[in-house]
């Protein structure tokens, strides 16, 4: 049975869920790092992760972390990609600016991503990287700034790093003070949560 405070909870998150913000994991195949990713994504008010895997097997949820009631997995949306262009191609028809967490001398630093309108981040495998496909169909490339010896973070702490770095953005516009949801669209997800 749903009670009063949880589902006063579910309607405060569902307000903040955010449809123009949107993240993309690239054959990451370390199972606790795409969970840490997808705790941060439902920390920062992301609703939708796409999951793009050519190389590595795709996370199946029903054993990586959907056990535990805390799994992030749970409230969040996916949508599964087998190849970069329709992937990046989509997101592009849809208004996203798409941006590859990469190290070039091109990148820009993150703190210079216009993080307020239709914006999903990119990022790879923890050896390889973001692909060479992916990196020429984004709109642009972009790194975390450091000031110490290592020149590279964990994916999962660059994923969340680069995360809050939007929502600060957001929270600072006061973007995040309106729902993007319809009524009907918020009850529906309100009925959709209750059920799990």
């Amino acid at each position: 049975m749903l009670t009063d405070r949880r589902k006063d909870r579910f309607l405060e998150v569902i307000a903040k869920r955010q449809k123009d913000f949107t993240i993309v994991i690239e054959n990451i195949w370390d199972p606790h790092n795409v969970s840490a990713i997808l705790r941060s994504a439902d920390a920062v008010g992301i609703e939708t992760v796409h999951l793009l895997y050519t190389i590595e097997e795709a996370p199946n949820f029903k054993r990586v972390g959907k056990k535990s009631s805390s799994s992030a997995s749970k409230w969040l949306e996916f949508v599964y990609h087998d190849d970069e262009e329709g992937c990046i191609s989509s997101l592009k028809k849809e208004g996203f600016s798409v941006f590859a967490s990469h190290l070039t001398k091109h990148s820009m630093s993150l703190h210079e991503l216009k993080g307020t309108g239709k914006i999903a981040l990119i990022f790879g495998n923890e050896s390889r990287g973001v692909s060479e496909t992916a990196l020429e169909l984004a709109d642009g490339a972009f790194y975390i700034p450091m000031v110490g010896m290592i020149e590279s973070l964990n994916a999962s702490v660059a994923a969340a790093v680069s995360m809050y770095e939007i929502m600060r953005q957001r929270l600072a516009a006061g973007t995040l003070e309106h729902s993007q949801h319809s009524d009907e669209e918020a009850s529906n997800k309100l009925e959709a949560w209750a059920r799990k």
